[in-house]
């Protein structure tokens, strides 16, 4: 498959999140504030990321995350609402770039980009050794 093919500039998606306790740095690292953890808004973008495309590929064909160069501006407490957000801005042959950004009730919380791998998942698992 080439994404070319199937996937366009602009194509979009959006999740929304509270804040669960574990999704925190605190859950994660003892006597650390109980906010919404740096890695978890990156697997939110990654996953509108995904969200975006999924379903515009073909039978067998998935995107894993290849890069992310994001910056995490605000902290949200426990209980605050997140919503992230995933726009398509370049498509390669192999390879789908994202505009992200992630914003709770006040404020832009974190913005950057992200980079997705197109591969075939059968063959992908059998290169593993897992297939």
């Amino acid at each position: 498959m080439d994404a070319r093919d199937a996937i366009k500039i602009g194509m979009s998606a959006e999740r929304m999140l509270v804040v669960p306790a574990d999704r925190t740095v605190g859950h994660f690292v003892p006597d650390m504030p109980m906010v919404y953890a740096t890695p978890m808004m990156i697997l939110e973008m990654e996953m509108a990321s995904a969200d975006a495309i999924a379903p515009h590929l073909e039978t067998g064909w998935i995107t894993l995350g290849t890069e992310v160069d994001i910056r995490h501006l605000a902290a949200t407490l426990v209980g605050g609402r997140v919503r992230t957000t995933a726009k398509v801005i370049a498509v390669e042959r192999r390879v789908i770039r994202f505009e992200v950004e992630a914003f709770n009730d006040k404020r832009r919380i974190g913005e950057g980009r992200h980079a997705r791998g197109l591969v075939n998942a059968a063959t992908f698992m059998k290169q593993l050794g897992a297939g």
